[in-house]
């Protein structure tokens, strides 16, 4: 190899490395935006997260708080009918000897409250209390709970069971459907307790 020929190879090889270090400087500058990217959306993404928490965090809270109003209106209907029950003793004409309150049992296989129980010597009415009740509450009531009882009460298990659904808010389909299955409807009217129990039948 000649000295030019050498010379013209050291020259392109100079020239080679000029570019890659040019590329290189590029990429270089491409990886620290991308890292600043990176970084960027990071930072993004902690703030979200920080942002997502403190909306749990306050979610959680109303939740807490309107289980609680609902609860207190659900203990509020209890209170009123279980007083306005205890002073009469009756439903649908039947009278009653003693009342309970928030009656609860439970078996090995069987759990089960009843919000307000009447007795006598041969009947059993159970109340259900509801702030507004719905339909569900009446399936549960007539389907449910008049043969848990039964089960978990064996001493009443030949007594004439009776069934009421008192709320502080019927609608009419509701009603109907009580009056049609004998449950008796207890709601408040003014100051006072209005029992509907004309068709009232034994479970």
């Amino acid at each position: 190899m000649t000295d030019n020929e050498l010379k013209e190879l050291v020259a392109g090889l100079a020239v080679s490395q000029a570019k890659t270090d040019e590329q290189m400087a590029i990429t270089d500058a491409q990886f620290k935006e991308t890292n600043l990217k990176f970084a960027e959306t990071e930072a993004q993404m902690k703030r979200t997260d920080e942002q997502i928490k403190r909306t749990d965090e306050k979610m959680e809270r109303i939740f807490t708080e309107m289980g609680g109003i609902s609860n207190n209106m659900g203990l509020s209907a209890e209170e009123y009918f279980y007083n306005s029950l205890a002073d009469s003793l009756q439903l649908g004409g039947i009278h009653f000897d003693e009342i309970g309150k928030n009656v609860q049992k439970k078996s090995k296989r069987l759990e089960d409250e009843y919000d307000i129980v009447l007795y006598n010597g041969d009947c059993i009415a159970l109340i259900e209390c509801k702030y507004k009740a719905h339909e569900n509450d009446l399936r549960k009531l007539m389907d449910k709970k008049a043969n848990n009882f039964k089960e978990l009460f064996p001493f009443y298990k030949d007594y004439k069971i009776y069934l009421g659904l008192a709320s502080f808010s019927f609608y009419s389909e509701l009603e109907g459907l009580a009056k049609q299955n004998g449950v008796a409807i207890l709601k408040q009217k003014g100051d006072i307790m209005v029992v509907e129990a004309d068709n009232l039948k034994a479970f």
